[in-house]
């Protein structure tokens, strides 16, 4: 096996690494004066079941289409010289929120997306909480592997809630099977009934809209209120509001991937969500460290799950 890791931020890589008992392998990531950069294996990949990390957010140095060009073209010159199979281990996939049609003349570009990965020749792509399973899965031709982020989760909601009276929410309509999945794990491992909610929530240009409905009965409850990802935070705010007007003991914002972007520290700094959870798929560079959210931030690591699927994986082609 070789593990390749293309982050700037090698944290997520190095506990993989160590998760998997390897030594992360070399390559060169050369940079040219406009801008080109040059990537190149330093060990030889012939007949090597490789597998490239990289996580596919924007951050201060790179954008998500320098990355997701970075790693195309890597995967392209490991095939070039005789990697047997290549694996695009992706934590954060870029693009997936544009799944679908929802006005005249939209892109569809998760599938644009993975027709790149199909033609340089990806093996298979592991990622985590895709924006909609189902989208992802159809998307893509090559094999494809998605990682729930609630099993990061489970342990610490365990020691977050204690025996009290607890319920999973989704923050809207979308996300509801995800929350339900994460219920159903939560019971077996409590053994005890977890409730369900739901917020309504509409989106249109870009503009959120609700009346703060929630179906369900959280009263007297603390709810894990679970999404795949949090931007700008006013989803969660709005949802966390709505549920503690429904009686809600405290809210628990949990997400896969914390992208920060724009006035999120202000909205995640709103007294009706008591904490918030992450796994370390992206960084948290965008939240200052001196801001009132930063209290309230956990980060459990998804290093563990991806290190168990490329176990499987890589023991499954061996055989």
């Amino acid at each position: 096996m070789l593990l390749y890791s293309l982050d700037t931020d090698a944290t997520f890589a190095q506990a993989l690494a160590v998760n998997l008992g390897v030594t992360l392998a070399r390559h060169e990531n050369r940079s040219f004066e406009d801008g080109e950069h040059k990537l190149r294996p330093l060990l030889d990949p012939r007949g090597s079941d490789a597998f490239v990390i990289h996580s596919l957010h924007g951050d201060l140095e790179h954008s998500p289409h320098d990355k997701l060009c970075q790693l195309l073209m890597f995967i392209a010159t490991l095939r070039e010289h005789g990697a047997a199979r290549v694996t695009a281990v992706v934590p954060y996939l870029a693009y997936a929120r544009k799944d679908r049609q929802t006005k005249p003349f939209d892109p569809v570009t998760l599938r644009y997306v993975a027709q790149l990965f199909d033609a340089v020749g990806t093996s298979q792509l592991i990622v985590l909480e895709a924006h909609n399973v189902a989208a992802f899965q159809n998307a893509f031709r090559c094999m494809t592997l998605h990682l729930e982020a609630h099993r990061a989760f489970d342990q610490l909601a365990c020691e977050l809630v204690g025996h009290g009276a607890l319920a999973v929410a989704s923050p809207d309509p979308g996300g509801v099977k995800r929350a339900q999945l994460w219920r159903e794990s939560l019971e077996k491992t409590l053994l005890r009934p977890v409730g369900f909610a739901m917020v309504d929530k509409r989106r249109s240009a870009g503009v959120v809209s609700s009346e703060n409905l929630v179906a369900g009965d959280v009263g007297g409850m603390t709810v894990l209120l679970i999404d795949d990802l949090i931007a700008s935070g006013d989803t969660m705010r709005r949802a966390a509001v709505a549920l503690r007007r429904s009686g809600a003991l405290e809210v628990v914002a949990c997400a896969a991937h914390g992208l920060f972007t724009g006035p999120a520290a202000d909205a995640l700094a709103d007294d009706s969500i008591a904490k918030i959870v992450v796994t370390d798929s992206v960084p948290p560079f965008r939240l200052p460290l001196a801001s009132k959210v930063r209290s309230k931030l956990s980060i459990s690591s998804a290093a563990p799950l991806f290190a168990l699927a490329i176990k499987a994986c890589h023991g499954a082609w061996s055989r």
